[in-house]
């Protein structure tokens, strides 16, 4: 008899998917600190520098939560409320973010040190490196189509699975 629950023994295939786009990610992030702190100090100074990278950071943060909260929710593979659970995490992660980004742009907003220009290109290159990453790595990772399904037998012809 087969059980309605996949084996939870066996990775998800999106687990690796997701570390390297965190990895990547996160080296990509590194250059544009370095690269947009540069920039940002050439263009406005002091001002233009903390901008610059708070642009990037901001950005990065709020990037990599989606991956990590999937991460998280994927533990509970194999669990009977594995899907609840994943869409519980993965919708409060979406829903943090979505708070701790309004009132970091409310705070960000009223400094006096915050070029709100170089901080928008910042984030915005930020947002696109991100993608970019992102669709590289999807791009050349090889995963089927139909990963993680287990298919059901016949009862009457016996387990075929070796």
């Amino acid at each position: 008899m087969s059980s309605a629950l996949p084996d939870a023994r066996r990775p998800l295939s999106s687990t690796p998917v997701l570390r390297t786009a965190l990895v990547w990610g996160g080296i990509v992030t590194a250059a544009l600190l370095v690269v947009g702190a540069a920039v940002g100090f050439a263009v406005g100074g002091a001002p233009g520098l903390g901008s610059a990278l708070a642009g990037v950071a901001v950005s990065a943060i709020f990037l990599a939560v989606t991956a990590t909260s999937i991460l998280v929710a994927n533990r509970w593979y194999g669990d009977p409320l594995y899907v609840p659970i994943f869409f519980g995490i993965v919708l409060g992660g979406w829903l943090l973010k979505l708070i701790l980004f309004i009132v970091a742009i409310a705070v960000l907003r009223g400094q006096d040190w915050v070029d709100l220009v170089v901080f928008y290109v910042a984030l915005v290159i930020s947002v696109l490196a991100s993608l970019a990453v992102d669709v590289v790595v999807l791009m050349r990772m090889r995963i089927p189509s139909a990963s993680d399904v287990t298919l059901p037998t016949d009862p009457d012809a016996g387990d075929r699975r070796s």
